[in-house]
């Protein structure tokens, strides 16, 4: 007979339970939502960009911090874990600050718990559009993570490589082992696969969830669920060029024939003509000669 669960092994599933579920709310929770990627104005120049300890634009101080961990702008607390005690007065501006990150460039307030953990959770740490590959030293704007790879993008490239993050680096939607239609599709590698080489051999996989990609690990979704689609060249076979090629040759084609009708109806009539010419000579000539024979 099994062994009975005692009180305490509960608890500890429990307990083991709940630190799963805070862990994986934190990694899936929306990078915008971070207070070291929030949306700031710099007090001198006007300027929308991300929360930082210095303006992008014109390299101005903020008058006020705003900590990139827990969002703080002002320390109320007079006997908490802040590493500058202040008792008897509240802390603003540069008396709220401890550091600066060095992989989001935003404020770290002079709390214990954010000095000693934000560098270890900061969500920007490798932060890099997969697009123009600038990380946040390189460009003033937010980060954004793509809705379909999961990848880090910048302000200026998140709307138009959403729009065409759905498309196959192939001409076909057929497995990438195989020739067989491809049932799964990884939104980042763009490949296809079917049922038989999604899954690799000597892996266990469990029940419920979403099918990992043989090649990188993201998880793959089913390509009837997306709007996936191929990648056309726009040079090759098939291109604009090709189409006006073929209009034009198929046009110039049906124009000869037409002129080839036209040769062989002047043809036929001359024939005719010339046919009928012979005639009236042949007629003549035999009442000539029955005038002669009569006289």
């Amino acid at each position: 007979m099994p062994k009975r669960r005692t009180n305490a092994r509960r608890r500890a599933e429990k307990h083991k339970q709940r630190q799963k579920t805070i862990q994986t709310a934190f990694q899936s929770r929306d990078v915008g939502s971070f207070p070291c990627n929030a949306s700031i104005e710099c007090c001198k120049c006007k300027q929308r960009q991300k929360n930082r300890a210095f303006c992008y634009f014109c390299g101005s101080l903020q008058k006020l911090p705003l900590c990139g961990h827990c969002g703080k702008s002002k320390c109320m607390s007079k006997s908490g874990d802040c590493v500058v005690k202040h008792p008897s007065a509240f802390a603003t501006g540069l008396q709220l600050v401890g550091a600066i990150c060095d992989f989001c460039e935003a404020w770290v307030c002079h709390s214990r718990k954010c000095l000693t953990t934000h560098a270890c959770e900061c969500p920007l740490t490798d932060a890099e559009c997969i697009v123009c590959e600038r990380g946040v030293w390189e460009h003033g704007g937010r980060i954004f993570r793509c809705c379909y790879c999961d990848s880090f993008l910048c302000e200026d490239d998140q709307f138009e490589h959403q729009a065409s993050c759905q498309k196959l680096e192939s001409s076909n939607m057929k497995c990438a082992s195989c020739n067989r239609l491809g049932q799964y599709s990884c939104l980042r590698c763009k490949i296809c696969f079917c049922e038989d080489h999604v899954r690799r051999k000597g892996v266990k996989y469990s029940r419920g969830e979403p099918l990992p990609c043989p090649k990188c690990g993201y998880s793959t979704k089913e390509t009837k669920d997306l709007s996936m689609s191929t990648h056309n060249h726009e040079y090759g076979r098939q291109n604009a060029y090709q189409d006006d090629f073929s209009e034009r040759y198929s046009s110039e084609s049906s124009g000869g024939e037409e002129e080839d009708g036209e040769l062989e109806e002047y043809e036929s009539e001359s024939d005719s003509e010339s046919n009928s010419g012979e005639d009236y000579e042949e007629e003549s000539l035999t009442k000539s000669l029955q005038k002669l024979t009569s006289s």
